[in-house]
């Protein structure tokens, strides 16, 4: 087992780190400041660099590259800032996926090649009022009328909400009880009686957007189901590898804050020497750089274990939740490194840490993870209901 990237993989990632260094800290600014998602001119260096759909087949306009290629590239980009980076998120690691692994044939050909030009942005819309961790409570529904899908209900929560081009919606199929119910279809914006609620203001994740999402009488063609209903399984596998796109995202927001904070702490002097001379401080930087590569180590498992496929729950899970909760830790330790600057919004810090807390809710809560990981030791899923 070789934990050393080779010759292809460092070049890569040698590639997209100068890229995001020279080109981005200044368009990441921006993206914060004014909380608007990438400019048609970032998404065309994306495209021009391969950015989008890393890891699409080729046949696709795809770089045709390994999952684990796209984790290096995310990476760089997502240190910079992870607004910056979520349509290289959503083309290699989000509904993309789902489409290139699950659509029929017709409508992988129709829509990755555009999600890869960056002519088209696909966003996921799996939450409700009524149902975010128990997804299997959904209410939209489709109703097969007229040769056409006729959708009605109500999604919340969806990341890239009223900027994506087109929606995988998660919605019920048939009347069967439960997970069996369900599939999910995509709905293009700009559809007749598709429509978007006021855009959320959150606490980071400046440059995503996000607003409820609603369906009345949506006439959807029958050729734009993903899966049909009874295949809620696939849905989730694919939904495995977002997970790992949002371990790439925390590690790359922890990671950042880490080599912010080591600079600083060798450069800050209190009481005549450097702050890192104080064992303390030694104790705390140490700490970091272990849960770092322990994520890392984490991460990598998950997207090598699913070159041929896709990752498993338990890998993908193990890898979001750990990332989660140290994302949270390492950019709080950092901040308490750097005292009142790093509370200052003059510094990178507090932005840092606002983005950390985000991935632990995002594409499911960490202590959802945690069920997830004892149901696949256990072998069996856990009735929350009972």
């Amino acid at each position: 087992m070789d934990f050393t990237l080779n010759a292809e993989q460092q070049a890569l990632q040698d590639t997209v780190r100068r890229f995001a260094q020279s080109e981005l800290p200044e368009v990441a600014k921006t993206i914060e400041k004014e909380d608007q998602a990438p400019s048609s001119a970032i998404m065309k260096r994306f495209t021009e660099l391969g950015l989008l759909g890393i890891n699409i087949d080729s046949r696709y306009g795809g770089g045709g590259m390994s999952h684990f290629d796209a984790v290096l590239a995310l990476e760089e980009v997502a240190k910079i800032s992870i607004g910056v980076a979520f349509p290289i998120f959503e083309a290699c690691f989000g509904p993309t996926l789902a489409i290139a692994h699950f659509a029929p044939e017709a409508m992988k050909q129709k829509i990755l090649p555009q999600v890869c030009a960056g002519e088209l942005i696909v966003a996921v819309s799996m939450s409700e009022p009524q149902a975010g961790s128990a997804l299997t409570d959904l209410t939209t529904k489709a109703v097969e009328r007229d040769g056409k899908l006729v959708l009605n209900g109500q999604k919340r929560w969806c990341s890239g909400a009223g900027h994506a081009d087109a929606y995988v919606v998660y919605c019920k199929l048939s009347d069967a009880p439960g997970s069996k119910g369900i599939g999910a279809v995509l709905v293009e914006k700009g559809m007749p009686g598709f429509s978007f609620g006021t855009p959320e203001q959150h606490m980071g994740f400046r440059g995503v957007a996000s607003a409820d999402m609603f369906f009345d009488e949506v006439e959807v063609p029958l050729e734009n189901v993903i899966v049909p209903a009874g295949e809620f399984k696939k849905l989730m596998e694919a939904f495995d590898l977002e997970r790992c796109g949002n371990t790439t995202m925390s590690l790359a927001v922890a990671q950042s804050a880490f080599d912010y904070v080591f600079n600083y702490v060798q450069e800050r002097q209190q009481f005549g020497k450097p702050l890192v001379d104080f064992q303390a401080v030694q104790i705390q930087i140490a700490e970091m750089k272990m849960k770092l590569d322990a994520t890392r180590l984490l991460l990598y498992r998950a997207v090598i274990n699913a070159e041929t496929g896709l990752p498993s729950v338990a890998d993908s899970s193990i890898a979001k939740c750990y990332a989660n909760e140290i994302t949270r830790e390492v950019t709080g330790k950092a901040m308490q490194l750097m005292g009142g600057y790093g509370y200052s919004t003059s510094f990178p810090l507090e932005q840092k840490m606002r983005d950390a807390w985000g991935w632990g809710i995002a594409g499911g809560a960490i202590d959802i993870q945690k069920t997830n990981i004892t149901a696949a030791l256990v072998g069996r899923r856990f009735d929350q209901r009972s």
